[in-house]
């Protein structure tokens, strides 16, 4: 894997990653206040500027720019982006816990196999969809600081009435952290002041340990449906931090010719399918 132009953390603009240090913590306290300042006396025209102004840091506020990384795509076959960065930035809809430019992928065969959302049934066995337990790949050559694999592979919420009920599941499971909307993960250093982040893999499947160094290409683990995801995908992200919740987002293209087709930002467009 060529080496490539990237975003040092110490040349990212201060006032991005400032808001990215304190988004999170900010928008807790914010609701906090919201919810219970009331009772220690604090006056409604004081703790709904604070909310109004944590929640637009915490879902739009904050960009870190640059020339992105080139890293090497995550998965293999013929998948497709549910959302990404070559879309919309936040690509996830929010720029909290380093997502800024996150991307969301799922397998999606020629011979159209992949179950579509439909009212019916209300959710199904990840082992239904075609990328349950397929292989999941270091982006890029590093060592490993984090791998989490005990949490469930939990059924699908790819029907409507589950989707909508999403937002209320999503807040709970943040009531862990991280780890209860990323579920499974692996956390990289790739050692120029990003990190690489893979989420939602298969409960047990993760191949490394903290501390181990990995390649780029090399098999780390799989893809499952763990943490605040609608059916069996991987999530992957570059940040400026180890930790999700205090990390700004940072760019990545995927290296030419890795994929086809593959847009003019080296990273493939939400519903679009691409094979690598």
């Amino acid at each position: 894997m060529p080496h490539s132009l990237h975003v040092p953390r110490a040349s990212a603009p201060r006032t991005p990653v400032l808001l990215a240090r304190v988004r999170v913590p900010f928008m807790w306290v914010g609701t906090l206040l919201l919810a219970l300042g009331g009772f220690a006396g604090a006056p409604w025209w004081a703790r709904i500027p604070v909310f109004a102004v944590a929640l637009a840091v915490y879902l739009r506020v904050g960009l870190v720019r640059g020339e992105p990384r080139v890293v090497a795509p995550p998965v293999r076959g013929r998948w497709t982006a549910l959302a990404g960065p070559a879309d919309r930035v936040p690509s996830q809809g929010s720029h909290a816990y380093g997502q800024s430019y996150g991307l969301s992928l799922v397998a999606e065969p020629a011979d159209g196999s992949r179950p579509d959302i439909a009212w019916r049934p209300l959710s199904r066995a990840p082992g239904e969809f075609p990328g349950f337990g397929a292989p999941v790949y270091a982006p890029a050559d590093g060592v490993v600081l984090r791998a989490h694999d005990r949490m469930r592979d939990h059924r699908s919420r790819t029907s409507w009435p589950w989707l909508l009920a999403m937002a209320a599941e999503t807040a709970l499971r943040e009531l862990r952290g991280p780890t209860g909307l990323l579920g499974n993960h692996v956390v990289i250093d790739l050692g120029d002041g990003s990190y690489a982040l893979l989420a939602h893999l298969r409960r047990g499947s993760v191949r490394v340990r903290a501390g181990e160094r990995v390649a780029a290409g090399q098999e780390i683990a799989a893809c499952g449906n763990s943490g605040a995801s609608t059916e069996p995908q991987v999530h992957f992200q570059l940040m400026d931090h180890p930790r999700a919740w205090l990390a700004a987002g940072l760019p990545f293209r995927w290296a030419p010719g890795s994929a086809e087709p593959l847009p003019a930002g080296g990273v493939p467009k939400a519903w679009t399918p691409f094979e690598v």
